[in-house]
């Protein structure tokens, strides 16, 4: 079969065909039944209800529901294993399939696709804020790309982390997938269509309230608004679905022998993850409807003009959204716990700690929203008590840096790629740590707030707590997933154009708020004496981007060219690491038993896993 016909017949083309059809098949029942109504034709109704089954289009069309439809009408569906007959390898990651690998995979280049997109939107209006005057951008054209760059490298981050989640898991406890596969594939494939939704809505009036759509500003946007909110929308069941499969899979299929206490910390790190996304998704879902329903069908709820709260939808929004930060830095931080003592060749220092401040940090995430609103207007009781709360996540944040520094300390470190990103995320997330603080500090934050210096601060959080670590991540396991060794020097070459740039970008960001430049604005005025500082910023974040293509260039022709790597070649005691790479479809072919600790590197005599024997053939 012809490349070009695999790629026509595949799930990703079928199902894009099938999210348009089923569109405008939408738009055009919500206008027949206003007409039948005698009501007039608006666009607005039409849009919503058919971008809410163009989910269901996409879904169908891709063949996602196609074995639960079968099994509802009582046929068997045993599951489909390895690649499709006649077709090549690389097929399986444009079609749906249920290897948690393949997923994994699928999550993974969704994710630096989107990544880029987000960065092309980020270069884009920095470019129009290197000097003070409206340069090629309109103030509509600068709040579209600002509010997008904003979800999608939010999306971005939310499908890396399901790439680590889905890969790496049932690798590290043994298990020969997840516990249900076909979940898995769906929590893949609806990202995909949620994420169509929120790149439409830039085409069609794009939306000027950020990424956190406050009404009533939300409520008065272009249509696109529309899209973004419920692509965000549908983006939830993705993680429900993900959080649900992963929990009962580490509860279930761990290895003989693998007590909490012997898991790799990756693994707690995910656990983590999975229960805020369980937990805290359902709430901003509310938000979300309640804003969509406020609009179409004229219910109030935020709007103050007829009697609603906007103070409302913050709190609701802000009640995920605080915790989803966590979503994206815990898989960063359990990827840094995962790496050191391999780079290190010591243990890791304090394991038992390090997994339950991922659970500390999970908890405490819940309890500190309220400090986004500190200038929305509350009792200073509360700013007070939200202020403390905040203060508390710094301790189990403070327990992992501890550890990471004694896990270095004496060590026989060696510096390949992966190790360096581990240590440029050790610095940037700092950076992210000692500037938070000060935000959740009421009188500093009632002065700080909605200038750069947030940027800044987020930035480094999200750059330290997830970009590095994902980066890091890919290099490491890089081999394991190809077979073959990316180029190296390509590799310390995007570290050490990345690292120093990002560091003058987010500090030049704080500098610039502590001089008064508001975020979110299209222009500046020339006596704020912040030309300079964002001339800089944007040159920091153009070379972070070429970087960031480096990278990409490098591990794209390294998967095709580059020589076969090593079993293991970073000397690891991790399961996966301990078999063939690529990994074999059932992934152990052989069941190990845990035997001992997972990070006794530098110690005689030490064993983690130990391969059973194989079953006789009697």
């Amino acid at each position: 079969m012809g490349t070009g016909k695999i790629i026509l017949t595949s799930s990703f083309t079928r199902g894009i065909i099938g999210q348009a059809v089923f569109a405008a098949l939408g738009i055009a029942f919500i206008n027949v039944i206003r007409a039948a109504l005698g009501l007039e034709a608006t666009l607005e109704p039409g849009v919503v209800f058919g971008a809410l089954i163009s989910v269901i289009g996409f879904l169908l069309g891709a063949g996602v529901f196609t074995d639960w439809i079968k099994w509802i009408g009582g046929q068997k569906t045993p599951l489909r294993h390895g690649t499709p007959a006649g077709k090549p390898e690389w097929s399986r990651y444009l079609n749906v399939d249920y290897n948690h690998k393949v997923i994994g995979i699928q999550y993974g280049i969704t994710s630096v696709i989107i990544l880029l997109v987000g960065g092309i939107f980020a270069i884009t209006f920095r470019l129009e804020l290197a000097q003070p005057g409206m340069q090629f951008l309109d103030n509509d054209a600068y709040n579209t790309l600002f509010s997008g760059h904003g979800i999608v490298m939010i999306a971005s981050i939310l499908l890396g982390v399901g790439a680590m989640v889905n890969y790496l898991v049932p690798l590290m406890i043994g298990a020969p997938d997840m516990a249900f596969p076909r979940l898995n594939a769906f929590s893949y494939w609806v990202a995909v269509p949620s994420a169509i939704l929120i790149l439409a809505g830039m085409a069609v009036g794009g939306w000027d309230t950020g990424w956190v759509a406050y009404p009533p500003l939300s409520l008065r946007a272009p249509l696109g608004v529309q899209l973004f909110l419920l692509g965000f929308y549908m983006n939830g069941f993705s993680s429900i679905a993900g959080a649900i499969n992963l929990l009962v899979t580490v509860a279930t299929m761990r290895a003989k022998g693998m007590s909490l206490f012997r898991m790799p910390i990756f693994v707690w790190a995910a656990i983590a993850t999975a229960l805020i996304q369980f937990t805290a998704t359902q709430t901003v879902g509310v938000s979300l409807t309640m804003a969509v329903a406020e609009r179409v069908i004229g219910l109030n709820f935020f709007d103050p003009v007829g009697g609603g709260n906007p103070l409302l939808y913050q709190h609701l929004f802000w009640f995920y959204s605080h915790p989803v930060v966590y979503v994206f830095v815990l898989p960063g931080l359990g990827v840094i716990s995962e790496l050191l003592p391999v780079f290190s060749r010591k243990p890791l220092f304090g394991y038992k700690w390090i997994a339950l401040s991922s659970l500390g940090i999970a908890l405490l995430g819940f309890l500190v929203w309220a400090h986004h609103m500190f200038v929305a207007g509350m009792p200073n009781s509360l700013r007070y008590a939200f202020m403390l709360s905040t203060m508390f996540v710094a301790i189990p944040t403070g327990v992992k840096f501890f550890s990471w520094v004694g896990t270095m300390w004496e060590g026989k470190l060696s510096f390949e790629t992966p190790m360096l990103f581990v240590l440029g995320a050790i610095s940037v997330f700092l950076i992210g740590g000692v500037t938070g603080p000060i935000l959740a500090n009421v009188p500093t934050d009632l002065h700080l707030h909605d200038t750069y210096w947030i940027v800044g601060h987020f930035h480094a959080t999200m750059f330290g707590g997830f970009i590095f670590p994902f980066f890091a991540a890919l290099y490491y396991w890089f081999p394991k997933i190809t077979g073959r060794m990316y180029k190296e020097s390509l590799g310390k070459l995007h570290f050490w154009l990345m690292t120093p740039a990002f560091w003058v970008m987010s500090l030049g960001q704080m500098s610039a708020g502590i001089m008064g430049m508001r975020r979110r604005i299209a222009d500046y005025d020339p006596a704020l004496g912040v030309a300079n500082t964002q001339m800089l910023v944007t040159i920091a974040g153009l070379v972070i981007g070429w970087s960031v293509l480096i990278m990409v260039y490098n591990l794209v022709s390294s998967a095709r060219s580059q020589e076969m790597a090593a079993m293991n070649p970073w000397r690891s005691r991790s399961p996966e690491w301990q078999i063939p790479s690529p990994v074999p479809e059932f992934n152990y072919d052989v069941p190990f038993e845990v035997v001992g600790d997972p990070y006794d590197y530098g110690l005689s005599d030490s064993e983690y896993i130990r391969m059973m024997p194989a079953p006789s053939g009697d």
